[in-house]
């Protein structure tokens, strides 16, 4: 059973505009494994915007209720390059609440503009 669905875009200029005026933000949208590839190199721009979209996204599938932490929810890619949710905290109680128990995600970038989909299945 779907519990809720969310969906969220963002210009990849703008973020990185928002990035280089905000001293420290990425560190409080980001998780230390979100900001680098597992090669260990820094994630591109692009990347990190279709993970601020999820993670907008998986907010909005649960009702965007206030107080989720954007630390408490973060987007991993498999070997498969498949991206996955792994929640904890404030995003994992709201889950819990509302009974998700399996997370479906999808990435996407393209002409300046990083979007994700966010399925949170009961």
């Amino acid at each position: 059973m779907i519990v809720g669905v969310g969906i969220d875009v963002a210009e990849i200029d703008r973020f990185q505009a928002a990035l280089d005026r905000t001293p420290g933000m990425a560190e409080r949208l980001f998780t230390a494994t979100e900001l680098r590839l597992p090669s260990g190199e820094p994630r591109g721009i692009a990347s990190l915007a279709a993970r601020f979209a999820a993670k907008e996204a998986l907010a909005k599938s649960l009702g965007a209720p206030p107080g989720l932490h954007w630390l408490d929810a973060e987007v991993t890619t498999s070997d498969d390059g498949r991206p996955h949710l792994t929640v904890k905290g404030t995003v994992a109680a709201r889950a819990e609440t509302l009974g998700v128990r399996h997370w479906h995600v999808s990435l996407s970038h393209d002409a300046g503009v990083a979007s994700a989909v966010v399925i949170a299945e009961g």
